[in-house]
């Protein structure tokens, strides 16, 4: 059975303050797994968003982008989503918003709702360290994210797929 929300994160762990989207999954990974709700989640990560991952929105009550931006106020913002169709500059890595229009496109039906969690970075570079300012972001976003998916666990979208 298909888990009825999917969590999907994007990032660098080799780029300093791009591994804040890997960083916050892998502590979901073990936190959801202690407290027994592994198996309503699907968590998925992967350096960037592609088309492909359109696909992973099937069958799902709701859905979560986890990424690093430059120009995010800090420390964090949960934005929700809708499907924008504005081309891009690139076919190789798209926006949260692409994927979604990418879904209606292929299903030929709107996505899930949607959110996107944009932790604030500073700094980007290959073989960098997390930075502190990074940290500490990541540390008030995994605060949000925990209450994020308990209200997910608790709205009329989750009783519906059990």
């Amino acid at each position: 059975m298909t888990a009825p929300f999917v969590i999907l994160a994007c990032g660098n762990p080799s780029r300093g303050d791009d591994a804040l989207g890997p960083l916050l999954l892998a502590r979901l990974d073990a936190w959801l797994a202690a407290e027994g709700l592994a198996e309503r989640f699907e968590l998925i990560e992967d350096f960037q968003f592609q088309v492909e991952h359109a696909l992973d929105l099937q069958g799902r009550r709701a859905a979560l982008f986890i990424d690093a931006g430059t120009e995010t106020p800090g420390p964090y913002t949960l934005l929700p989503l809708a499907a924008d169709d504005t081309p891009g500059h690139s076919t190789h890595a798209i926006t949260p918003v692409a994927v979604l229009a990418v879904y209606r496109r292929v299903v030929g039906e709107e996505a899930p709702p949607a959110h996107v969690l944009c932790v604030r970075g500073e700094h980007f570079e290959l073989g960098e360290a997390l930075s502190a300012a990074a940290g500490a972001n990541l540390e008030a976003a995994w605060e949000k994210l925990q209450e994020f998916c308990h209200e997910l666990l608790q709205s009329p979208a989750a009783s519906e797929k059990r």
